[in-house]
């Protein structure tokens, strides 16, 4: 293999809504967390859950189009890559992200099965 390659694919359900924001001028972006969950057993023979919570990323028309059909519950493939990214809080503090930006989604299950999932408060 001659290069490398960030690439990470994901099944899980949305954590929120995802809303349409605009950013400098003219760039849509939304923002959402994704939950993934893997049971497995423990060294005793119990069940063990592990939900974990991913923060997620998209650009262009594809924010466009998960903002329109995404929706808290809704159980969802995504591809895309891991970024890192360093900012300054108020207080002139660094801050560090990893999120996965997002290049293609599709979502799993009818839209009954979707609509139907609980929500959290």
């Amino acid at each position: 293999m001659s290069t490398m390659r960030n690439k990470v694919s994901l099944i899980g359900r949305l954590g929120e809504t995802p809303e349409i924001q605009t950013v400098k001028g003219d760039y849509q972006v939304t923002t959402f967390s994704l939950a993934t969950h893997e049971r497995s057993k423990n060294k005793a023979g119990e069940w063990q859950d592990n939900t974990q919570w991913h923060r997620v990323v998209a650009w262009g028309k594809i924010a466009e189009n998960l903002s329109k059909l995404g929706s808290k519950g809704a159980e969802i493939m995504i591809e895309g890559k891991l970024n890192n990214r360093t900012y300054e809080d108020k207080k002139g503090e660094k801050k560090y992200i990893t999120e996965i930006e997002t290049s293609a989604f599709l979502f799993i299950g009818s839209k009954a099965e979707n609509d139907s999932q609980p929500s959290k408060q």
